[in-house]
């Protein structure tokens, strides 16, 4: 049997009934072979980044436990993501119907041309930060930071949680 690795995968939409691509998003990575969605966080409302005028964002962070390998799980993530109509622009942080990033993947570091992990810029991302800390309180990052420290160091937060 292969080694279970814990991953967290942040989850965003702002197209296409957002709510709902996240919603259908979280049931798909449900069903990826090999791995067990383990928790959700609340999902949130938040301003897109950037200087794009485009509508605000769902988001949330799911943690799931997988034997497959991280690039293994990209594929399927991105499978996902095509299944939901995202088309890749080379156009940064644009509006999409769904996008899902690995963020972490066990405490490995990962640099290839396809996927680096830790997600280069999740601790920028309190839209990231806030959900994995709804399923993640307590974790301490391979720098040794607290979850909790990256999130107090952001003055005005900007998320809104969605009921529904």
């Amino acid at each position: 049997m292969k080694a279970k690795h814990k991953v967290y995968i942040a989850i965003g939409s702002n197209l296409d009934n957002p709510v709902h691509q996240v919603k259908s998003a979280i049931k798909e990575l449900s069903k990826i072979a090999k791995s067990h969605l383990t928790a959700v966080s609340n999902l949130y409302q938040s301003p897109p980044l950037g200087p794009v005028e485009q509508p605000d964002y769902i988001n949330a962070v799911a943690e799931m436990e997988t034997c497959l390998n991280a690039h293994d799980l990209l594929t399927e993530l991105e499978r996902i993501e095509t299944e939901h109509g995202r088309t890749r622009t080379t156009r940064r942080w644009g509006p999409r119907t769904l996008d899902l990033d690995l963020i972490l993947f066990d405490n490995l570091s990962i640099n290839t041309p396809r996927l680096i992990v830790p997600h280069p810029e999740f601790h920028k991302r309190i839209f990231v930060l806030v959900p994995l800390y709804d399923i993640a309180p307590n974790l301490i990052l391979s720098t040794g930071k607290k979850l909790s420290e990256l999130i107090d160091e952001f003055p005005e937060k900007n998320l809104s949680i969605i009921n529904e």
